[in-house]
């Protein structure tokens, strides 16, 4: 067993007999698609969490929920941001971890998505957003759905600027975060098996009084119906963002290579 869980590891946590891919962190997902010698410069680390509502479940508040996560994955919030190197060139990330109340979207999560895209545009580099989302953050409200428009807006800035945004979808990616910035890309990645919808299947199923295909939320069947553009397995992922950036944003590595 311990033999097993090694390879499983050492195969970026990816099934090496049948081809499923576990959940990942956010800085292990760096560690697949950054170069080796990249740093990963983050912005928006000083942004803190609040509790409009005075939220509570039980005896526990909404930040008390914030800590034990806190404590429990080392992460601030759900969501990092900042800039790194991918195939020698700069490009501003951000990514969502499902370990974080499952990576659920509040409003630290939406700025710091828009923080990414706006530094996408400022430095005219290429945006990649690694999402992963079980909903909105129910403990914040009307402010967590309001992060839908908020970086939607800012990707329609981004792209009448011209500027590249791929996104790779991970395991799930559901709700708000499908209805907003994760399908709103130039080009949409997904990872093999990954849930990809906007609400569950037994509400789906509930609503339409039938049944769904077994695979109706997977990424393979949302690719067969054009709204995924690549399943792409995990190992392969970094050589195809950068075969995708050489395609399609090949003046962006002119000026990296020129101010380099």
């Amino acid at each position: 067993m311990l033999h097993r869980r090694r390879e499983f590891e050492q195969n970026l946590h990816v099934c090496p007999r049948c081809n499923w891919h576990g959940r990942i962190g956010v800085f292990q997902r760096l560690e697949v698609l950054l170069d080796e010698e990249s740093e990963f410069e983050q912005v928006g680390q000083d942004l803190v969490t609040g509790d409009p509502l005075g939220f509570k479940r039980g005896e526990l508040s909404y930040g008390d929920h914030l800590a034990r996560y806190r404590e429990r994955t080392g992460l601030s919030e759900a969501a990092i941001a900042g800039r790194g190197l991918v195939g020698g060139r700069p490009i501003s990330l951000a990514l969502i971890d499902f370990r974080f109340l499952g990576a659920s979207m509040g409003t630290v999560v939406g700025e710091k998505v828009a923080l990414a895209i706006e530094l996408a545009e400022a430095e005219r580099i290429p945006l990649l957003i690694c999402s992963c989302s079980g909903g909105a953050r129910m403990q914040e409200g009307m402010l967590s759905l309001m992060q839908m428009a908020k970086t939607a807006a800012a990707l329609e800035r981004f792209g009448r600027g011209g500027g590249l945004y791929i996104s790779l979808m991970t395991d799930p990616t559901l709700a708000g975060v499908t209805a907003s910035f994760a399908s709103l890309a130039d080009v949409i990645v997904a990872e093999p098996g990954a849930t990809v919808g906007f609400t569950g299947r037994r509400l789906i199923e509930q609503i339409a009084k039938q049944k769904l295909p077994a695979d109706a939320q997977s990424a393979e069947f949302m690719q067969k119906r054009g709204m995924i553009d690549l399943v792409v397995p995990r190992r392969a992922q970094r050589s195809t963002i950068i075969g995708l950036l050489e395609l399609l944003a090949p003046q962006e590595k002119v000026a990296a290579e020129a101010s380099a």
